[in-house]
């Protein structure tokens, strides 16, 4: 049984006010409703109808007995909420006719000033951008700890060599430690993106109203102060149908899942017999239900197949936005499951892929071996034709390309192919072109700002060791 006031309340046309004679159809019951979802909110409701009802007693829009008893009331819910004693209604629709229709039990006749010069539309904005502000700050900080799990690779693998790859086709040794790095770089773009996403976001739409604003002679700016947020939103229409922020949110998300997406497919590929480059731990890999040899990189997969289910939060949102008129529609309920579901999965992607990083272990000689394969020196040895005999690169190219083709001949690498064989081809080629045919000239040689060199490694560990304190 509900008590007396909750039925009430529930009775009236669900404080829809007297406009309505009947009650809704049966299946509104069903499709209105978003207190499911909406209820993770709570927090953010909470503290907006604080600030709400303190900026309305200062401004003598409602007594100040009345903003304390509101207050006191929201300090209970919360406390309820908290301890998990708190009971939702799916007929009270969402966490804001939730959380006053409970103010009603508790404080009675007060709790009804507390809607004075605001609208579940400005309300609802309101609780969401607090709530994305946060969820920024938690992208970022996983992002940051995927970025230290990397730099400590990167630190102990500095000088290791792997095979880099153009085409999926051997190209050129690099070494693990900038490899990592390269991934420490895109991350931390990411990090941008949300940091600039929070930023934007962080204007307040409490004091809009349903879209015009209100007669009632509030104070914005005390309100937004009060709630962190930079300034108040200078336009009550696209205060309240403004969804961009959630919009930029998902792109960030979706961005970020692409870029980590990557990263798990080569984990997924490093990991298997035929790479051998490293070793997931037990944590982070399961077995078959029938082939007992098997090592699964479970969390990898499942971070790269969650992509596509962040890209399709962010396209859902954006049809939803994309034709709908100023200024709020109820369409607009339809974001939140998105974001939320886009972040529990960028969340928890994250805090996986760090630990998986964090147990990897990195086969260095199985690595230096694949780096052998493909003739990587190929453009070591074009570089000394042009810089040694002073040739002009596209006749260098061609030189390297026929002695690269002899030593496939032969079935010999190039350091292996006898000196002769080279100069019958070119004869101004001398057995000083071996110092340059080696994996570890080949790295060392990289010298370029962001190259892989080794002492490159080190100079990006050591920026990035200050970046990352």
């Amino acid at each position: 049984m509900l008590c007396g006031t909750r039925a009430y309340l529930m009775a009236q046309n669900k404080m829809w006010g007297g406009r309505f004679e009947g009650g809704p159809a049966a299946i509104m019951e069903v499709i209105t409703p978003s207190i499911d979802f909406d209820k993770r909110m709570a927090a953010q409701d909470i503290a907006g109808s604080r600030a709400h009802a303190r900026m309305l007693a200062m401004q003598q829009i409602i007594p100040q007995a009345d903003a304390e008893a509101i207050i006191r009331g929201l300090d209970m819910i919360e406390k309820e909420i908290e301890q998990g004693k708190f009971t939702y209604s799916r007929q009270l629709e969402d966490i804001h006719l939730n959380i006053e229709s409970r103010l009603k039990e508790l404080i009675g006749e007060p709790a009804g000033r507390l809607h004075t010069a605001r609208s579940r539309n400005d309300q609802v904005v309101t609780d969401f951008r607090l709530w994305l502000r946060e969820a920024c700050a938690r992208a970022e900080a996983g992002l940051e700890e995927l970025q230290r799990a990397l730099f400590a690779q990167a630190e102990i693998h500095y000088a290791t060599i792997m095979p880099g790859y153009t085409h999926m086709q051997p190209a050129q040794p690099v070494t693990f430690g900038h490899h990592c790095l390269a991934y420490v770089e895109m991350f931390y773009r990411d990090r941008g993106r949300f940091g600039d996403c929070g930023k934007r976001l962080n204007e307040c739409p409490l004091g809009s109203a349903a879209l015009a604003g209100t007669p009632y002679p509030i104070d914005r700016d005390v309100t937004a102060k009060a709630l962190g947020f930079a300034r108040p939103m200078r336009n009550s229409l696209d205060a309240v149908s403004a969804r961009d922020f959630a919009l930029e949110y998902l792109a960030a998300c979706t961005i970020m899942a692409t870029n980590i997406s990557r990263l798990a497919g080569e984990i997924v590929q490093w990991s298997t017999p035929a790479f051998g480059f490293v070793r997931l731990s037990d944590a982070f890999t399961t077995g078959s239900s029938i082939m007992p040899q098997k090592r699964n990189p479970d969390a990898a997969e499942l971070i790269r197949g969650k992509t596509g289910r962040v890209l399709g939060d962010f396209v859902a949102l954006a049809t939803v936005v994309k034709g709908l008129a100023l200024a709020y529609g109820t369409d607009l309920q339809e974001d939140k499951e998105r974001v939320f579901d886009a972040a529990d999965t960028v969340e928890v992607s994250l805090a996986a892929m760090a630990g998986m990083l964090a147990d990897l272990k990195v086969n260095d000689a199985t690595m230096r071996a694949a780096a052998e394969a493909g003739y990587p020196t190929a453009t070591d040895l074009a570089d000394w034709i042009v810089s040694t005999l002073r040739k002009p690169f596209r006749e260098a190219h061609h030189i390297a390309g026929a002695i690269v083709k002899r030593a496939e001949d032969l079935n010999l690498p190039l350091a292996g192919l006898p000196l002769a064989e080279m100069q019958a081809i070119e004869p101004g080629i001398t057995d000083a072109v071996f110092d340059v045919l080696s994996l570890d000239a080949s790295v060392k040689a990289r010298m370029s700002f962001g190259g892989t060199a080794p002492d490159r490694v080190r100079e990006q560990l050591f920026f990035w060791r200050e970046k990352l304190k």
